[in-house]
């Protein structure tokens, strides 16, 4: 059959806005917080000053304007007047305020399907990428988005993956119109692929561990020739203006080390992501950083307790891609994966977790979080993990993270701890954006349970799972029936 090349054209473009369509979030955007909102009677969770129960928060355009115990609210109601069209009041009784969810690596807006090349943009052409910006390829309209904060997690950091130096990760707010609406932080740092250290010895692998060796000695040269690269180029510019910019270079220079006007050393605002699970390779990646005055992340870090001296020495904190894993090797404890943040609780390192194993599971960030609990780490530092470390290591804890004053009123409601299954997320807040709860499988829910009820086969009415949106009007936040 002899087909044209408009027709073949044609019917990839056909084929693409199908699966646009596919994988399009239908919800509507919510729009900017435009009245007064108390939260009152709730138990909030402030993470970074403990449990006020019975409190109160005010949130006056997009920012926690108040954070209040009951004597507190009571004081500043007798004294202020509330002009009309007056607060939004919600009772929170019996509820519990925390500050919204943030997975610490994820491909949220970047991945949609995985095995559809066309709905994936996570990856770059070329070995050293680092102007690659993943914030410019987030898809607002992803349907994994609303499923993903149904669930409690608000905030997301999303990744660019390909290549020895693979570009920006960026802070993303899981709602807005646009890009630019969701960006918290349009830039992160910069993002290593550290290689493996040791060679693959395996039946299965052909290529011979000499040539293993050169391949390794050939990447960390590219990734070191990158970063010594841009400070030659940076030194040059400062000296000699006139250098053309070179787009690369300019993009390394948040997280390379600089001097002020007196010449002084001053330490680089970003952080480099080191992506390394082996002891070797966190080894290897960290005092390779470290030496060249950057301030690294491990991100993945299975064997990060092995290491956790280094670790502890250059306070480099870790980002756990995961809790639901295997054993990394075949003498491995089962529980290895599952036992790594109460490793690095107990060591005192900083870190947060991510549900990474794939981004369309990224709504059960909280229930990995649970199974840590399960294995020895504290409720408390769970929390703090999934919300103000999280903050912390991404550079973001000055907007969020934790329920105070001045932050943006970006959190959640819930009728229990986040970590455990049955909880539902009631109410969620995005910079005071009252935020639509619905979601694919919501409507799907709503869908048969109507068919349920016409055939008769329904009897009472069972509430849906997870949260269901109310109005901005509305301070109910029992889920719909």
């Amino acid at each position: 059959m002899n087909v044209s090349m408009s027709s073949m054209v044609g019917m990839a473009l056909a084929a693409g806005v199908s699966l646009c369509a596919l994988a399009q979030d239908l919800t509507v955007k919510a729009p900017p917080q435009n009245r007064l909102i108390l939260i009152k009677n709730a138990t909030l969770h402030t993470v970074s000053g403990g449990v006020i129960e019975n409190g109160t928060l005010v949130l006056n355009d997009g920012k926690i304007a108040n954070v209040f115990t009951p004597d507190q609210f009571r004081a500043w109601q007798s004294v202020v007047l509330l002009q009309p069209p007056g607060p939004i009041e919600i009772d929170a009784t019996g509820r519990h305020v925390y500050p919204g969810l943030m997975t610490g690596y994820s491909q949220i807006g970047l991945s949609e399907i995985d095995m559809i090349g066309a709905t994936r943009d996570i990856s770059e052409t070329g070995d050293v990428t680092p102007e690659t910006r993943a914030i410019i390829a987030v898809n607002p309209d992803s349907a994994i988005i609303p499923v993903t904060r149904s669930n409690g997690v608000l905030l997301a950091a999303t990744f660019p993956s390909s290549g020895a130096v693979s570009g920006q990760p960026a802070v993303i707010k899981l709602e807005g119109w646009t890009w630019e609406e969701m960006a918290l932080s349009k830039s992160a740092g910069v993002v290593v692929q550290w290689p493996m250290m040791r060679p693959v010895t395996s039946r299965f692998v052909r290529t011979s561990e000499s040539d293993q060796r050169k391949s390794i000695a050939r990447q960390i040269e590219v990734i070191d020739g990158a970063f010594r690269g841009a400070m030659s180029y940076l030194a040059l510019r400062a000296e000699q203006p006139q250098t053309p910019t070179d787009l690369r270079y300019e993009a390394m220079r948040s997280v390379l080390p600089g001097r002020d006007e007196r010449g002084e050393p001053v330490a680089p605002s970003g952080r480099v992501f080191l992506m390394a699970n082996d002891y070797d390779q966190i080894v290897a990646g960290v005092e390779w950083a470290v030496g060249l005055g950057l301030r690294p992340v491990v991100v993945g870090g299975l064997d990060a307790p092995l290491a956790a001296g280094l670790l502890k020495k250059h306070s480099v904190p870790v980002v756990i891609t995961g809790t639901h894993r295997f054993p990394k090797r075949d003498d491995g404890d089962y529980n290895e994966a599952f036992a790594l943040p109460a490793a690095l609780h107990r060591e005192g390192i900083l870190f947060c977790l991510s549900n990474a194993d794939d981004t369309a599971h990224e709504r059960n960030l909280a229930y990995s979080a649970g199974i840590a609990v399960a294995h020895g780490l504290p409720p408390e530092a769970a929390i703090r993990a999934l919300t103000l470390d999280a903050a912390t290591i991404f550079g973001v804890a000055d907007r969020v993270g934790s329920l105070e004053a001045g932050k943006d009123a970006t959190l959640i409601i819930t009728d229990g701890s986040p970590l455990e299954i049955p909880t539902r997320v009631l109410d969620a807040f995005i910079d005071g954006r009252r935020i639509d709860l619905s979601n694919k499988q919501t409507k799907l829910y709503e869908k048969y349970q109507e068919r349920f009820r016409q055939t008769g086969d329904l009897k009472t009415g069972d509430p849906q799972p997870g949260a269901a949106h109310q109005p901005a009007e509305a301070p109910a936040l029992e889920p719909a029936r």
